[in-house]
């Protein structure tokens, strides 16, 4: 009786133990802590962007139209000639299965001849849908005008459509799709990791606290003196030479867990779709609002004047026009200082906008110093 005593108290222990230790280590992580490799990104070390003109066959119909789209047309006769084939007249193409499409790909950092990277085709002329196509060899090139992939594939449309008799039905998007691992990188751009003894980190944005936190988290972590800020943006980190060490040593940095500074106060407007969005850092002050709805109501009504049969007149058809303007109530409404942002949204609930209205109710309070934060309209 006493083991079995002795060896439930041994297995309390060790996990009371081993409970302490997991809370110790969740205590120490900081909260809210992000990722170096989410804060920042190596310098040099970007996608670069490559575009091309292609053309997809195999459409059911929704090609292009010949009248409409004359360089679908040039493009399958350039295309035949150089397949060994010469047309002597265009009157007997039909282009009704062919589409000419722009295609599009980025092609990551570090890749090699070979790989292997998704590409996205979108029509240019008047394709119904490009769904059932595929994509002939396309060069894809860069920015400096060299081919750096070659395209081709069948296309994967997400999407369905249908018509007859004069009606449509269509779901999702049909004058676009993607060709998943569809070009095969032909030429590789040069990366390099840093220059010299250093590498370069870019904050994703400038902030002066959170690119100091950066430096002490490094420097904490490697020694003194191993990382410096150059300025709000970019810190510069003293590195291995040899590639495998400095590989290495990236990989090491890049998960070290720094807490941002606080962000900045901000509202986004979107005066297109009226959309609305604040941080958590956004306050307002007392103040007293008051906004009221103007509507302008316009009814036009044709009335016919038929004279008698033996007036000798003629019929007149005439337009009459009313035009209603309402105002809506605009009570004076005081809404209360809210430190948080469950608080800024009840008090801006309370005036009962709509999301147009809320756009000049937050521009007012802007300029009346009643809204701490900054606006950004998009």
């Amino acid at each position: 009786m006493s083991r079995t005593i002795d060896g439930c108290l041994r297995r309390v222990v060790c996990l009371t133990t081993m409970l302490a230790g997991l809370a110790c280590a969740l205590s120490s992580a900081p909260v809210g802590a992000e990722r170096i490799k989410d804060l920042a990104s190596v310098q040099g070390v970007r996608n670069n962007q490559l575009v091309g003109y292609g053309l997809v066959f195999g459409l059911d119909g929704t090609g292009d139209q010949t009248t409409q789209t004359p360089f679908t047309q040039q493009s399958i006769i350039n295309m035949l000639a150089q397949l060994g084939t010469t047309l002597a007249t265009t009157q007997s193409l039909q282009l009704k299965n062919v589409a000419a499409v722009m295609v599009t790909a980025v092609l990551p950092p570090f890749a090699r001849i070979g790989q292997q990277i998704d590409v996205t085709v979108s029509s240019m002329g008047n394709a119904k849908s490009l769904r059932g196509g595929t994509l002939v060899m396309t060069p894809l090139k860069g920015a400096d005008g060299q081919i750096y992939a070659q395209a081709q594939g069948n296309l994967l449309v997400g999407g369905a459509g249908a018509a007859a008799g004069g009606s449509k039905v269509a779901i999702n998007h049909l004058s676009a799709g993607r060709v998943v691992g569809g070009a095969t990188v032909e030429r590789e751009v040069p990366t390099a990791l840093g220059q010299g003894p250093f590498i370069h980190y870019e904050m994703a944005t400038t902030d002066f606290g959170t690119t100091q936190r950066v430096v002490e988290a490094i420097n904490r972590e490697i020694g003194p003196g191993t990382a410096q800020a150059l300025d709000g943006r970019v810190i510069r980190v003293a590195a291995p030479e040899e590639a495998d060490g400095r590989v290495a040593f990236l990989g090491r940095l890049e998960n070290l867990e720094v807490r941002p500074a606080k962000s900045v106060a901000k509202v986004i407007i979107n005066p297109r779709s009226g959309s609305v969005v604040m941080n958590q850092m956004v306050t307002i002050e007392s103040c007293a609002v008051a906004h009221g709805s103007l509507s302008v109501v316009v009814n036009t009504e044709q009335k016919v004047s038929q004279p008698n049969a033996l007036a000798g007149g003629q019929t007149v058809t005439t337009t009459q026009s009313e035009i209603d303007v309402k105002q809506g109530g605009g009570s004076l409404m005081q809404l209360k200082a809210g430190v948080k942002l469950s608080d800024v949204v009840k008090a801006i609930n309370a005036l009962g906008a709509g999301p147009q209205d809320l756009l000049s109710i937050l521009q007012s309070m802007k300029a009346a110093g009643a809204l701490r934060a900054e606006l950004e309209i998009i």
